[in-house]
């Protein structure tokens, strides 16, 4: 059963991408299928060889050694976005997979969408995301709306579920890369209508793979010390604050602030919310919690160092959400083991650019 599911726990941002380029690179399996579902309204952020790669098709965990990316028939696809990524990392056909099935975002499906109002309404990022797919349930004709109708996706098509139902059989692991965050699902995340066009949970994304619920033995569950939403009407953030009073307490820059990686807009954000993340807890049923941007708390985070402060909220999260975190982010490309955590003197973090 290797299967591997990164699935956020409050609402996108939360570092899905990096935990998955950890479990790729910690597997030991011979091959590793990186899977990417969902489009491009979101953006994933992964390291390699001291280079930070901001991808918003491909699944950031392309970057560990020994990876194949996997776009399967639950990805919606902007075609320019998938080859300049492509492009710009020297893959080719042997390293990324397209499903036949997948959905295709056109130019009128990003147009249609910024022309509807939700930008401004809901804080969507336009992307063409939304639109594409409600072209695809109406199974009108028209417009190309799979990718083997796309002749510039036709070299990367391949049956990805046979792929990866023979590299499950072979022995390799498979990392699912989810999209956004739990409180963002259109039917559980209990914010409609300031939601995405689809379910995030850990299940629906599966269902986007094309796998078996059998296969799965690694629910990863994503979250942050101060969740964010996007820009914009983007829908209620409890205990929302600013980017300055997070930077003067935990001693980072005055200029300091998150930009989203699609629009590129300074993101909203907020104090730790165990309500959202005990609901995505339910609905996920994680084997394994990782609580990302600890630096955030305090900036010595960032070179080890854990001060009485920082883990005292570490222990007060974990007690309000009812589960211990497994690992911590602190920083861009570091985690730590939560064991070798004291608030005595801190810890290494393990750097995320060499392979284990």
């Amino acid at each position: 059963m290797p299967v591997s599911i990164v699935v956020g726990g409050q609402y996108g941002s939360e570092g899905k991408g990096k935990v998955a380029l950890h479990i790729a690179r910690e597997s030991t399996a011979a091959q590793v299928f990186v899977v990417r579902v969902g489009g491009t309204n979101s953006g994933h952020t992964g390291m390699a060889d001291g280079e930070t790669h901001q991808l918003r098709q491909l699944p950031a965990s392309v970057l560990a050694l020994r990876s194949i990316a996997v776009l399967p028939a639950g990805a919606i696809i902007d075609p320019d976005i998938f080859l300049r990524e492509v492009g710009e990392l020297s893959l080719d056909a042997r390293s990324v997979v397209v499903s036949p099935e997948a959905t295709v975002i056109s130019d009128s499906d990003k147009h249609n969408e910024r022309a509807s109002g939700l930008v401004e309404q809901i804080g969507s990022t336009g992307s063409g995301t939304g639109a594409a797919l409600a072209r695809r349930i109406s199974r009108r004709s028209g417009e190309p709306i799979l990718a083997r109708e796309v002749s510039v996706l036709e070299p990367f098509l391949q049956d990805t579920t046979c792929l990866l139902r023979s590299g499950l059989d072979s022995g390799a692991r498979v990392v699912v890369e989810g999209t956004q965050g739990f409180g963002l699902s259109l039917l559980h995340g209990g914010h409609y209508p300031n939601a995405t066009s689809r379910d995030t949970t850990a299940a629906g994304f599966l269902s986007e793979t094309g796998l078996s619920p059998l296969d799965v033995d690694d629910v990863t569950l994503v979250v942050r010390a101060h969740p964010i939403r996007v820009a914009g009407n983007s829908g209620p953030l409890k205990g929302e604050t600013t980017w300055a009073k997070i930077a003067a307490k935990a001693g980072l820059p005055v200029s300091f602030r998150e930009l989203t990686t699609a629009t590129k807009k300074t993101r909203r954000v907020g104090e730790f919310d165990p309500e959202i993340v005990k609901s995505a807890i339910a609905s996920n049923k994680p084997t394994r919690l990782v609580l990302n941007h600890a630096d955030y708390l305090d900036a010595g985070v960032r070179h080890g160092v854990f001060s009485k402060p920082t883990i005292r909220f570490i222990h007060n999260a974990e007690d309000s959400i009812g589960l211990r975190f497994d690992l911590i982010g602190t920083g861009p490309d570091t985690l730590v083991e939560r064991a070798e955590i004291e608030s005595t003197g801190g810890s290494t973090g393990v750097e995320m650019g060499i392979p284990a």
